[in-house]
């Protein structure tokens, strides 16, 4: 088979985005009288962000919006994936809609538009109003019915002129690392307690994707953090470690969408999630599309006996890492068997996007030139995975990378750079890298392809 990297013709069948987040670019945290978010509580902590960082001004990018849609141009992006920060629309998590942040978006959706790039906006980037953790956060059901208000103010700004939403990004990694583990905001550490969120947040979507039908939307989706789940040793203990861990981090959030059913949780001996009357229906029939972040595969092997949670996840032997190190081995044919798995498992579901692609390396702070052929191979490699899951019949329709900007990157600071574009952070200057060069020309190469194949047609 040829590569979906080298075979234009292929190209030519998916479209092509880059994603962005707005805590990680935008600065200007308390602009225009935006509200507090459980990042800020985040950054409040002493010794929280590995390098002491407030994300404050990150990429400047609330002010420097003109630089950013300047370079989402110049790639010739089909899309842009950019996300709304609820504590700017609704600083308290509720109430009216702030004027000056819906005025914000709107000027970045029209400067998308105008440049021939479709606006694809993300509701929820992981950044919940304060206001709404106190009242419980994603423990509480009143929050799905908060986003859902959330939603709808929103789509009355913008929905006129956005046809293609977002509503979550990663509620697994909320749940798991958000509030099982506290490894992100809101840093709880409720471990199996953790997991009445994964059934809000997908009612939560549902809500979401009602208010923004109502309002015109032609397509909505949200976005799971998907992982291809590998047993260290072919051993029964290992299988078992294995399908605990699918089943925490991929099916319980894939599963309600794709065929309107919960995971079984009383193989870890746990009551079952709080779901009420017609909340799966409402799920199942809520995605247009759906979405799949796909960063690494990971390896567990059985924990010990005693342990509360039974799998350990362990590096993954014989293959290369990112800047994260172990934590983020590269392995392409994992993103392949992924898709081909959740396709067989489903075979009625909806178009797949990629949401999310990418990595980090070791790079300069400083402004200049980046010869980043580490990423190009990565991106290259994950993209000809898309192919080959293509050829064997998965609807992907969409690739997006992440990042167009190095960023914030969470609690690792400014310690991890993912982007197309160099920022230093000390002076704002953005410098395209090569990688930047190498995804434009791959765009490009794929529309020639789709004008050739139109004019034999």
């Amino acid at each position: 088979m040829t590569p979906l990297s080298t075979d234009p013709a292929a190209r030519a069948r998916l479209r092509w985005s880059a994603a962005t987040s707005s805590v990680q670019i935008e600065g200007s945290r308390r602009a225009d009288g935006a509200g507090r978010s459980i990042w800020d509580d985040e950054i409040a902590k002493p010794g929280r962000i590995r390098d002491g960082s407030t994300a404050e001004p990150a990429c400047d990018s609330y002010r420097r919006v003109a630089d950013d849609l300047a370079l989402v141009a110049g790639l010739g992006l089909d899309r842009y994936r950019f996300s709304i920060p609820w504590a700017r629309v609704q600083p308290d998590g509720r109430g009216p809609g702030n004027v000056a942040a819906l005025d914000h978006y709107a000027r970045v959706v029209d400067g998308l538009l105008a440049a021939g790039v479709t606006p694809f906006p993300t509701l929820y980037h992981w950044e919940l109003p304060s206001a709404v953790e106190a009242d419980g956060g994603w423990l509480a059901r009143d929050t799905v019915e908060r986003f859902g208000e959330y939603a709808a103010l929103v789509a009355a700004r913008l929905g006129d002129r956005v046809s293609s939403w977002y509503t979550l990004n990663e509620p697994a990694m909320t749940t798991l690392q958000g509030y099982a583990v506290g490894a992100l905001a809101p840093g709880r550490q409720l471990l199996y307690g953790a997991l009445p969120t994964a059934h809000h947040q997908l009612l939560a979507h549902s809500r979401a994707a009602e208010a923004l039908h109502a309002r015109g939307a032609a397509s909505v989706g949200l976005v799971n953090n998907h992982t291809w789940v590998l047993p260290l040793r072919d051993t029964e203990e290992d299988q078992a470690a294995a399908a605990v861990y699918d089943l925490l981090h991929n099916r319980l959030f894939s599963e309600p969408l794709l065929s309107g059913t919960t995971s079984d949780l009383e193989v870890l001996g746990l009551p079952p999630l709080p779901v009420l009357g017609d909340d799966l229906a409402r799920i199942a029939g809520s995605i247009d599309f759906y979405g799949v972040n796909f960063y690494n595969p990971t390896t567990v092997t059985a924990a010990a006996a005693e342990d509360d949670i039974p799998f350990e996840i362990v590096p993954t032997p014989g293959v290369p890492v990112t800047g994260f190190g172990p934590e983020w081995p590269i392995m392409p044919s994992a993103l392949r068997d992924l898709l081909i798995d959740l396709h067989r498992r489903h075979p009625s579901m909806p178009s797949i996007i990629i949401g999310e692609n990418g990595a980090s390396f070791p790079e300069p702070d400083v402004a200049g030139p980046v010869e980043d052929t580490d990423r190009i191979a990565y991106l290259s490699a994950h993209i000809d995975a898309v192919g080959e899951a293509i050829d064997a019949g998965v609807p992907v329709e969409e690739y997006t990378v992440w990042s167009l900007l190095d960023n914030w990157e969470w609690t690792d600071g400014y310690t991890q750079r993912f982007g197309l574009v160099h920022v230093d952070f000390s002076t704002g200057e953005r410098t395209p890298k090569a990688s930047y060069g190498w995804y434009r020309d791959l765009i490009a190469g794929a529309r020639a392809a789709e004008d050739a194949e139109a004019a034999r047609a």
